[in-house]
């Protein structure tokens, strides 16, 4: 009887594996830094910073330590704050623990490290843009934080996953 459900369950206990040892790993490394907000956080709201002065919103990132975030200010005002979640860490690991769950030899990192890539640059875009809906439009910005900038990273990591499934995952080896 179980051997008809054998591959997906093998397939969700890969999932489960990889994805709660990612998770141990990100909180190892939360827990290893101290006094404030994470470096790679930093890193994402710097970067979020840089791309909202390119596009013409002077922008530049306050630090608040013993608060464990930095806000943003736009302009001259303190328009937002990041904190860690903000970092889509979290996302990255859901969607790496997915593809390695259906490993396909090498071509697997490759994919999973071009999607970080890519999912890291949505991000960053998605923070700049939220900061700057908080600006132009702040009567749009429960909505603008609580569901569009969210849609727009889940969905990268949903059409992520189906690119993999339809072209990597399901095909056939060539002989």
């Amino acid at each position: 009887m179980f051997n008809d459900f054998k591959p997906v369950l093998k397939i969700l206990l890969r999932f489960m594996i990889i994805y709660l040892v990612l998770l141990f790993a990100y909180q190892f490394y939360l827990n290893m830094e101290k006094g404030g907000l994470d470096s790679f956080s930093k890193w994402v709201g710097g970067q979020s910073t840089s791309v909202q002065n390119l596009l013409g919103y002077p922008s530049e990132m306050k630090e608040v330590p013993e608060r464990e975030t930095s806000w943003f200010s736009l302009n001259g005002q303190y328009i937002s704050r990041m904190v860690e979640g903000c970092n889509a860490i979290s996302v990255m690991i859901l969607f790496s623990a997915f593809i390695f769950a259906f490993y396909k030899g090498k071509k697997t990192f490759v994919f999973v490290a071009a999607g970080v890539v890519f999912l890291h640059m949505v991000n960053v875009l998605r923070i700049a843009g939220l900061n700057i809906l908080l600006v132009e439009t702040p009567q749009y910005s429960k909505a603008g934080h609580d569901y569009i900038f969210p849609a727009v990273i889940y969905g990268s990591v949903v059409v992520l996953w189906l690119i993999w499934i339809k072209f990597f995952a399901l095909k056939s080896p060539k002989k």
